[in-house]
């Protein structure tokens, strides 16, 4: 750990756990972090979950946390719908309950394929309910001109048997369908490093960025000006790690090695 940290802005897939697997011993690696006084929030870019939910999770593995603490790509997309729409309105919603949860907090109503007309924007994250004809709505909305927006970009998704396919890699089939390019909530956007680091009250340069994602938690990171530290826990291998420009602050094997 650098000597001048802190505060953690943690990421969680490939950092803290695969699917439902934990990486390492999360109930000891958290208390070792509360012993050295060090504040720390989560920011990931998987909506899928509320973050009461994620707390949920965390609870399971042993580790107490407050929902303030998790900021997820499901909130800052509709935080950033609630900017432009504060009247709010119906959206339709490629997701799963965690940014459907977020969009309700924020005043919106969540549109379905038979009203999707009425849609006011376009929201694409992780589904693993995805169909053709939700896909297809998706395309025709965004063709019209409705407002494209999406969680975050990320090509794949860890699971304990290897990569499956992300919400980047679905949203990539409706910019290839429209030409579109969609305004993107998530890292590597600075959008929740910003959130993350009002709600942990630190400078920059005493918030360390921990993530598996050179493309997007390490450029994340790198894009507000925070050290960073990439863990081989996840997608990234070293080799990959030291190829990137500029280098993270730290490479190391995993969250656990951080604050050993």
């Amino acid at each position: 750990m650098l000597t001048n940290i802190q505060s953690l802005i943690i990421d969680m897939d490939g950092v803290l756990w695969r699917d439902s697997s934990p990486i390492g011993n999360l109930s000891a690696i958290f208390q070792r972090i509360r012993t050295r006084g060090i504040k720390f929030v989560f920011a990931t870019n998987n909506g899928t979950k509320s973050p009461e939910q994620y707390t949920q999770k965390l609870a399971s593995f042993g580790v107490d946390v407050e929902p303030w603490q998790v900021v997820t790509s499901a909130l800052g997309v509709a935080q950033m719908l609630k900017r432009r729409f504060p009247a709010g309105g119906q959206i339709y919603v490629i997701g799963e309950e965690g940014v459907k949860i977020a969009l309700r907090d924020q005043g919106f109503g969540i549109a379905t394929i038979e009203n999707a007309e009425e849609s006011i924007a376009v929201v694409m994250g992780i589904d693993r309910g995805i169909s053709f004809e939700k896909m297809g709505e998706a395309a025709l909305l965004v063709r019209r001109g409705v407002p494209f927006y999406a969680t975050n970009p990320d090509k794949s998704f860890p699971t304990p048997r290897g990569e499956v396919p992300g919400a980047g890699a679905w949203i990539s089939v409706i910019v290839t369908a429209t030409g579109v390019e969609p305004i993107i909530a998530g890292k590597p956007y600075p959008f929740l490093m910003e959130m993350a680091l009002e709600r942990l009250g630190t400078k920059m340069e005493e918030t360390l960025v921990i993530g598996d994602r050179l493309e997007t938690d390490i450029a994340a990171g790198q894009a507000v000006g925070c050290p960073t530290a990439l863990v081989l826990s996840g997608v990234a291998s070293r080799e990959q790690a030291e190829a990137w420009t500029p280098r993270p602050t730290l490479i190391i094997q995993d969250l656990e090695a951080l604050v050993r």
